[in-house]
């Protein structure tokens, strides 16, 4: 039995070499076309300076991840493969020219997550003390590109972004729909010694449910982000913050508690911004500004126009005009692409409805993510 066990353990051992020596055969076969990849995108990125044209095209990329997906015969994990070329697309723009991305800061917000969930690791990452500063820096060409909240499945429309929308041109060029899941990190291990707990006003608000019954005595501290509360927390006995967990190895604070928030189905829709138009072609949604004419039946004559074409109109929100009393200005997103050709009519005719109306992108249906469980 000895000696065969031990002819098992050395033909095992044999085969475990070999394919070792295979993975090492693929490895650099996959070194190889990924710097011919890589040559590649640099070659595109020199026709591009030639042309103007920008190195973002989310459309291209969605169609180019599609086309990979369906080719996969199913060894590695969907999740694992668009995670692999997250990154492939990232270095690819960054080879064409260097991206910066302004967010609200600091490191480790959702709106960062969200950027590298989306974007990549290869952009240049930098963030802004407050969402005002994402919008100027895109505007004046300080940043190529921007990530903003829009709104929230719990809480709605973050109104400072529209407001933001209507004092800077700036234009979408995706979206991301992102899931958020709070956790309490502390510098302590234990919930009972918690007398203070810091987060942003939305995290706080989506918690409450949690803070009551589990720590209903303590005092509730609003920052200017997720990220900065927990920076405020590092290294205090009996203060917490609610965050993202992937900030508790940077502040060197423990996890708590996961999954605090009062609800489960808490997403977030995020946008990537950037200074000039997208590049026209077939796009799945467009988002409007607009403000109407003053007289009876201009909301129901524009919504008309878009029920006669067929189009779908996903979301409607009014917004008081700043400097104009009782003034309203709406933001609106359709299901088509309305700077194709054809819808020419309809949008002079949507424009003939307005007083002014602004084409604020139009960009591919953006993914849902798991900022937790995904991790970057």
């Amino acid at each position: 039995m000895a000696d065969t066990n031990g002819t098992r353990s050395g033909k095992g051992a044999g085969e475990l070499t070999q394919l070792r020596e295979e993975i090492s055969g693929v490895d650099e076969e996959l070194v190889a076309l990924l710097n011919r990849r890589a040559a590649l995108s640099r070659e595109v990125g020199r026709l591009k300076s030639n042309s103007r044209d920008t190195v973002f095209q989310p459309f291209r990329e969605k169609e180019v991840l599609r086309e990979i997906l369906d080719k996969n015969p199913g060894h590695m994990p969907e999740e694992h493969l668009r995670a692999v070329y997250r990154e492939i697309l990232s270095s690819s723009r960054s080879l064409q020219r260097r991206q910066s991305v302004v967010y609200l800061g600091p490191e480790g917000t959702f709106s960062y997550f969200a950027g590298l969930h989306y974007l990549g690791r290869s952009a240049d990452y930098r963030p802004k003390a407050v969402l005002e500063d994402v919008f100027r820096n895109v505007r004046q060409g300080e940043a190529d590109l921007g990530i903003i909240p829009l709104e929230n499945s719990l809480q709605g429309t973050v109104g400072q972004s529209l407001d933001l929308f209507l004092r800077y041109e700036v234009f979408i060029q995706a979206e991301i729909f992102c899931k958020i899941s709070h956790s309490l990190l502390a510098a302590g291990q234990s919930l009972s010694d918690i007398r203070v707990v810091h987060s942003h006003p939305q995290a706080l608000q989506q918690c409450t449910s949690w803070l009551s019954a589990q720590l209903p005595q303590a005092e509730v501290v609003p920052a200017e982000s997720t990220a900065a509360a927990a920076e405020r927390v590092e290294g205090k006995s009996g203060e917490a913050a609610i965050a993202h967990p992937a900030l508790a190895e940077r502040f060197d604070l423990n996890v708590l508690q996961t999954g605090i928030e009062d609800l489960p189905e808490n997403w977030t829709r995020f946008l990537i911004i950037g200074p000039k138009m997208p590049p026209p072609g077939n796009r799945d949604k467009t988002s409007l500004l607009f403000t109407l004419t003053d007289k009876p039946g201009s909301l129901a004559g524009m919504l008309n126009r878009l029920a006669e074409e067929e189009v779908n109109m996903k979301k409607l929100e009014s917004r008081p005009m700043r400097g104009e009393r009782w003034q309203y200005v709406f933001f609106s997103d359709v299901e088509c692409d309305l700077t194709l050709d054809r819808y020419d009519r309809l949008l002079r005719s949507l424009r003939d409805n307005c007083h002014n109306l602004r084409i604020l992108g139009s960009y591919p249906n953006g993914p849902y993510l798991d900022l937790v469980r995904q991790r970057v």
